[in-house]
């Protein structure tokens, strides 16, 4: 496609295509693995069976007719049904059609472990990707929609698998037995209608269903606008109920409903469309079939049995192409589903580990920012040549106004993001040159603002390090000043907390947040104003418990309440993404600084706007 011309019709159907392809190689793999034999072993059985049906299906119409020329003692029937009689070709003819339903049934159950296990691999490998992707990506996501896009294409795969090999070879498989049979037993003109029909419902089918996938693409994306609106309003729901604004939610979620409904109706027009067209062709090649089989009946050329099996063979090929435009609808969807979540899985991870990375040894716990530049995008830069030096075993607190940049840093050192200047090192290994599962493993950060699974507190605690005892995870929680609040629960550490903990109090969330760090005891700390959320009484004890939890460990401290971070062996103002003073809490205060201005502030009861950032 020339740049700078609009994409036409044929191109984007091209682009569908293209797409359609991609999405079938991808999932072929998941299909016919490789270095897994007993999964190509069990889908080459499922597909002899396949065959095996589709054999007894064709040759079912036969017991029909010799069973109807036998009870009207038609002179052509083959002696050997004359043998059997009527009664025992009628049985033979109910026996073929329960040998043709039970190899259906056992060509599903076969393929059934195959097609669970690529779904479970998937699945898996989708999750796991996700994971992989920066906090970038997932800030600037959708919840609500990237479940649903996972959901669909998981669905997708799942579909196509199974009709993609189970519903369009075997039709295409009994059309072919059927048109030969046709021209062998009945004539070229016979095949000829019963092809023209064909290539006429299939075309019909085809052309419908293209038009019917753009609408229900339109569909899925306000279906996908409309379960995103939902989820968001329900996990601010205690905002909602703060501002009265139940009205205001449900307005929004019905607005989003109503594209949905717009595109759903149109849906449902364009399937009685579809449905009556392909009745009207079927129908019609039908009745010309069944007209020249009647006038062959009245010639003596055919029998009355014969006229049965035209009529057999027309009804069964009729209700597989009456599925074929379901069939064919769906797998186009089920291609545009898992082609959003191919896309998804092909969504590069804008932190990887580079090849040959080392894991992170932490000798001591040192922790350098050298000239350290960081914007989340090129037009808003957030850090302007930061250094900052915290020695092992030390306490620095860093403090600023809203936007310095304060927890940016957090996330850097945590690598949620790599610099776009400078470096960030423990014990001189600079982040980009390990792995961040090993980071990861040596840094232990409270949140602002804790968010637990929706799972008990015993899980909460215990996701800090799996593995650890009871006792251990007593222990934590008795550190963290939580112990007795839970053990005084009816369930106890089988308390559920519900979504996002909102069972639990601010600063009981809290307080859990720090029991798990406290669990996963690592060398470097990383405490986003972590006892935001807690009274004064409790705010003392945890921070008594924090300090000692800090001996012999690196701290990092982003602190709002100057009161907390007083004790710290460095203090850092950050301003606009550059230090502007450091020192302790009395050399900055005796400085009479952008420091000693906040300190006298919150001294004083006013509020000072130098929370996190």
């Amino acid at each position: 496609m020339r740049r700078g011309r609009r994409p036409t019709t044929a191109d984007l159907s091209q682009l569908d295509r293209k797409s359609g392809m991609r999405t079938i190689r991808k999932v072929t793999p998941y299909l016919w693995p490789e270095g897994q034999g007993w999964v190509k072993r069990r889908v080459v059985l499922a597909l002899l069976v396949l065959v095996l049906a589709k054999v007894v299906a064709v040759i079912t119409p036969f017991f029909y007719k010799a069973a109807v020329d036998a009870l009207t003692g038609e002179a052509r029937t083959d002696a050997m049904f004359l043998a059997v009689g009527a009664v025992g070709l009628t049985v033979a003819y109910g026996m073929a059609r329960l040998m043709n339903t039970g190899f259906q049934q056992l060509r599903d159950a076969i393929f059934a472990r195959v097609a669970q296990r690529a779904l479970r691999r998937l699945a898996l490998e989708t999750f796991t990707h996700i994971h992989r992707l920066s906090l970038r990506y997932h800030i600037t996501r959708k919840t609500g929609g990237l479940s649903r896009i996972i959901e669909r294409g998981v669905k997708g795969v799942e579909f196509l698998l199974r009709f993609l090999v189970f519903s369009i070879g075997p039709l295409v498989i009994e059309l072919a037995l059927v048109g030969a049979i046709f021209y062998f037993a009945f004539g070229f003109w016979y095949l000829a209608v019963v092809a023209v029909t064909i290539a006429l419902y299939v075309q019909f089918t085809f052309k419908v269903t293209e038009w019917r996938v753009k609408i229900r693409r339109e569909m899925n994306d306000q279906d996908t606008d409309a379960n995103q609106k939902a989820i968001d309003s329900l996990l601010n729901f205690e905002t909602v109920k703060y501002f009265g604004a139940e009205a205001r939610e449900a307005q929004r979620y019905d607005r989003a409903m109503e594209g949905y409904e717009a595109a759903a109706i149109k849906t449902s027009y364009s399937l009685a469309f579809l449905n009556f067209g392909q009745a009207l062709l079927i129908t019609g090649g039908l009745i010309a079939v069944m007209v020249m089989a009647a006038m062959g009946v009245q010639a003596g050329r055919l029998t009355v049995g014969d006229f049965v099996m035209v009529n057999a063979y027309m009804i069964q090929i009729t209700m597989p192409l009456n599925f074929l435009g379901t069939v064919y609808r769906e797998i186009r969807q089920s291609l545009v589903d898992m082609a959003e979540m191919f896309d998804l899985l092909e969504q590069p991870a804008e932190v990887v580990d580079k090849p040959g990375a080392q894991a992170l040894r932490v000798t001591g716990g040192t922790v350098a920012f050298r000239d350290v530049r960081f914007g989340y995008d090129p037009d808003r830069v957030i850090l302007r040549g930061v250094t900052i030096e915290v020695p092992a075993g030390r306490k620095v607190a860093i403090v600023g106004p809203s936007g310095a940049g304060k927890s940016t840093i957090g996330r850097l050192l945590f690598r949620f993001y790599d610099v776009s200047g400078g470096a960030v090192l423990i014990d001189g290994q600079d982040l980009r040159e390990v792995t961040q599962e090993s980071l990861h493993a040596q840094i232990g950060v409270v949140p602002q603002d804790t968010v637990l699974f929706n799972d008990t507190i015993y899980y909460n605690i215990a996701y800090g390090r799996p593995g650890a005892s009871r006792d251990e995870i007593e222990a934590a929680a008795r550190a963290a000043k939580i112990h007795d609040f839970v053990a005084g629960l009816p369930r106890g550490y089988d308390t559920l907390v519900g979504e996002r903990g909102l069972k639990l109090s601010g600063g009981e969330k809290q307080r859990v947040g720090i029991a798990r760090t406290l669990l996963k005891n690592p060398p470097i700390l990383l405490l986003d104003e972590a006892t935001s959320a807690l009274d004064s009484e409790t705010e003392a004890g945890i921070q008594a418990q924090l300090k000692a939890m800090g001996e012999g460990r690196t701290v990092i401290a982003i602190a709002h309440r100057l009161s907390t971070i007083v004790d710290a062996d460095e203090i850092v103002v950050l301003e606009d993404g550059r230090v502007v003073e450091r020192g302790s809490h009395e050399v900055l205060v005796a400085r009479a600084g952008r420091y000693a201005a906040m300190w006298q502030r919150q001294q004083a009861g006013e509020d000072e706007d130098v929370e996190a950032a």
